[in-house]
Order: C-alpha cells, then sequence, then structure tokens
C-alpha cells in the first residue's frame, strides 16, 4: 500500500504573514488588555534571540508568558483561540494555497499540516482548512486544564520538525518506502523537510530558499 502524503508549512507558505505574533496580540487584546503595553518587551526578547541569548523555543516560551500568562485556563481562553482561527482563515490565507490543497485532497494526498506554531491554534485552522492531521508544537499540559507557557518536547522547526514529521509517520505506521510524500515551504529553515519529500515545493519562497531551490531543481510556485 502506498501511503500519499501532502505536507504543508503554514506561517507565509498557506498564510500571507507569520501567525504567532498575531495570536498573542489577539488573545491579549481579549483576555487581559493590559499586556499590551508588555509589547517592547516581546521586541528586546527577539533580539535577544537574534543575538543568540536565548533559544527559539524559549523565545516563544517567554512571549507568551508575557502576553497572555503563566497558567491560562483553557476553557477561558478557547473562544479566542477559535476566533483568531476564523481570523486567519478569513484574511492571511492564500488563494493559491487553497487551490492547490484542493488539488492534492483530488489526486489522493493526505493533507498534513506541519509547523513550528503553536497546536492550539493550528488545530482550528487546519480543521477549516480540511486538513486530515497537524504536527505541530506542544504545550507542556496539551490536554490538561490549564495551558501553560512551557513548551513539551521540541520546537517543531528545521530538523525537529523533520524528527517530529518521521515520529507521527511511525506512529500512523507509515513505511517511508511505502509512501509517496509532497512537501510546500516558503523558509530556508525548513530543507530537512523538502529534502525528504519524493517532491519538494519552494512556495513563495525567501531568497535563501529560492538559491537552495534552483540548486536542488525543486519546483519554485508563487502562490497569491
Amino acid at each position: 500500500m502506498t501511503h500519499r502524503l501532502a505536507i504543508y508549512d503554514m506561517d507565509r507558505t498557506v498564510t500571507f504573514s507569520g501567525t504567532y505574533t498575531g495570536f498573542l496580540i489577539h488573545v491579549s487584546k481579549a483576555m487581559a488588555p493590559w499586556r499590551l503595553v508588555l509589547l517592547p518587551c516581546v521586541i528586546l526578547l527577539m533580539l535577544a534571540y537574534v543575538f543568540k541569548l536565548i533559544s527559539r523555543q524559549r523565545l516563544k516560551e517567554l512571549n507568551q508568558a508575557l502576553m497572555i500568562g503563566f497558567n491560562v485556563e483553557r476553557a477561558k481562553l478557547m473562544p479566542h483561540v477559535e476566533s483568531y482561527a476564523a481570523k486567519v482563515v478569513a484574511n492571511n490565507v492564500r488563494a493559491g494555497a487553497l487551490e492547490q490543497i484542493a488539488r492534492d485532497r483530488a489526486d489522493g494526498y493526505r493533507l498534513v499540516l506541519a509547523t513550528a506554531s503553536y497546536r492550539l491554534y493550528v488545530e482550528p485552522i487546519a480543521r477549516r482548512l480540511g486538513f486530515d492531521a497537524v504536527i505541530a508544537t506542544d504545550h507542556l499540559s496539551q490536554d490538561l486544564r490549564y495551558v501553560r507557557a512551557k513548551i513539551a518536547g521540541e520546537n517543531c522547526y528545521d530538523t525537529g520538525k523533520l524528527r517530529m514529521i518521521k515520529a507521527w509517520m511511525a506512529a500512523e505506521a507509515i513505511d517511508r518506502e511505502h509512501a509517496q510524500i509532497r512537501a510546500y515551504s516558503d523558509h530556508v529553515s525548513d530543507a530537512p523537510m523538502l529534502e525528504f519529500a519524493d517532491m519538494a515545493f519552494a512556495s513563495n519562497p525567501h531568497k535563501p530558499l529560492a538559491r537552495l531551490a534552483a540548486a536542488k531543481g525543486w519546483p519554485r510556485v508563487d502562490w497569491l
């Protein structure tokens, strides 16, 4: 049996722009508007990451703690997560990506959204877009009453994303030798995932990925 998988990155591949900062601001406005005064601290943390003073994973944890809180009751948070997902799908999704998703579905591919963004809000977005599975960054308390500003395992990014894709495939009993994989991304950090695929597509790529795609012979697609 051949398993057909179409694996999509999310931010700036399926969407026009990143979703993480928008998520923090959306939830802050809805639950604790006073936290918006902490936005300059978020910028400082981003600078700390640029200068390699903190890891990307720690950056995300600290930003969430600042803008949403260390522990947030899931029941109070989820209505705002759902409203943010609806906002993303309504205003921040590329029509070309939707067309490709529809073609992959028609070709019999299982649709997988693999992203460094948090599963917490990726799953509602994926559900609205018709994806079959989500591979994403998890919170430590993913299935508990409170959402903690702490990542479980690793950030779903770069080689970590590929490890998580392989782990998901193993859990689904999908043997790589019996899988036909298409992969789409805009960013060179997804080179490991693209290398892993049978068919790799540089989707609205930034310059480093465009150069790599040209060298590798990966097709470039520019979705509006």
